[in-house]
């Protein structure tokens, strides 16, 4: 392209004016605009932290971390992040209104929940992971509870199964599950299971069916401290008749429960005595399997008990030990394993302190400290 130039007479042609090219300027502009929507990007990053590998004690990358919103609604996912390779991740949202939320990380096939009430700090989180294995490694049933409650043609067992994993590797085995057991004929299959994770609050629990006949699983990760296993399931009573099951899973205590009115009679099993205020009689067990009778009626729990009252100071047994975490339910069920939960906390309190002989299964649980 030819360039032209304009002069008057007399007068020296001014030099031709050189264009800068169009390009220069758009690269003019790449440095302050990146500057710019960097700083805002890292403005936007309203709940950040850091996810920690217990297991090896350094930053975990590649954690998937949610922000969930905890309405009545159900739960609703808000936005979500990738830990970097220094364990940190950002998420670019403000804490949602109109509830808690929760903050749910993925990591090794389990997931760790982190709940937010309104007001939480919102920078500086701590998220706790472990490494997982299909192995129980240091997990174990530290305490298995039946109680069994008869009336009107129908019993209501409750099992409560206490695993405790003093380890840093958390139990996942979605192939087996971690949690097996075993129901009678009678029952039919149909069981609820509710299961708490460390920390955690009980949530329903899916069960499926393993591959020998009226055994089931439950897949749920046991991760280091205490996870608890709830079920409940009815069976068919007929006063004095025969009632057998089996204890699938390695269990250091596990302690048959009766109410206040029932009889229940057995092989193998050693007399724990009652709990004061509600009368309800324990049991330890022998062995992998029970065969026991029950009869009788349950009888009503004594008022102060019923209502939860606490002992005062001119009670002469000794006080009952609280070893659960409280259940705010009303149901049926969540009161029976409230009450063989209190029951075994006395009898273990009682025991340490020589008001009974030491059964089998309770030495074994004192010799281990």
């Amino acid at each position: 392209m030819k360039s032209f130039t304009i002069s008057r007479a007399g007068e020296s042609p001014a030099p031709p004016v050189k264009h800068q090219p169009a390009q220069s300027f758009g690269r003019r502009l790449v440095r302050p605009l990146a500057v710019f929507f960097l700083s805002a990007s890292a403005a936007m990053a309203a709940i950040s932290g850091t996810v920690i590998n217990r297991s090896t004690g350094k930053p975990q990358a590649g954690a998937t971390v949610v922000l969930n919103l905890l309405a009545q609604q159900g739960i609703t996912m808000i936005d979500q992040a990738k830990s970097d390779a220094q364990g940190h991740f950002s998420i670019n949202q403000d804490l949602p209104p109109g509830g808690p939320s929760l903050l749910r990380t993925a990591f090794d096939g389990v997931t760790y929940n982190h709940m937010m009430p309104p007001g939480s700090a919102t920078s500086g989180i701590t998220i706790d992971v472990y490494n997982s294995s299909p192995n129980p490694g240091a997990a174990k049933v530290s305490k298995h509870m039946i109680l069994f409650e008869p009336s009107g043609g129908q019993m209501v067992v409750n099992e409560t199964y206490l695993y405790t994993n003093n380890g840093t590797i958390a139990w996942n085995d979605s192939d087996h599950g971690t949690l097996r057991f075993s129901l009678p004929a009678g029952a039919n299959g149909k069981v609820q299971v509710n299961a708490t994770a460390p920390g955690g609050m009980p949530i329903p629990a899916a069960v499926t069916k393993s591959g020998t006949p009226g055994t089931f699983a439950v897949d749920f990760p046991v991760k280091p401290g205490d996870t608890r296993f709830d079920l409940t399931y009815t069976t068919p009573y007929n006063s004095g008749d025969e009632y057998t099951g089996k204890v699938l899973t390695k269990d250091d205590n596990t302690y048959l429960i009766a109410p206040n009115g029932i009889t229940l009679k057995g092989d193998h099993l050693a007399d724990l005595g009652t709990e004061p205020r509600t009368q309800a009689h324990i049991w330890g067990m022998e062995g992998n399997s029970y065969k026991i009778t029950l009869t009788g009626a349950e009888a009503a729990a004594p008022a102060d008990a019923a209502a939860g009252a606490q002992p005062d100071a001119s009670d002469s047994g000794p006080q009952i030990e609280e070893i659960m975490p409280r259940l705010y339910s009303k149901t049926i069920w969540i009161l029976a394993l409230a009450l063989g939960m209190l029951a075994i906390g006395f009898a273990l309190l009682y025991r340490a302190q020589g008001g009974m002989p030491a059964g089998p299964k309770e030495s074994n649980e004192r010799g281990r400290g």
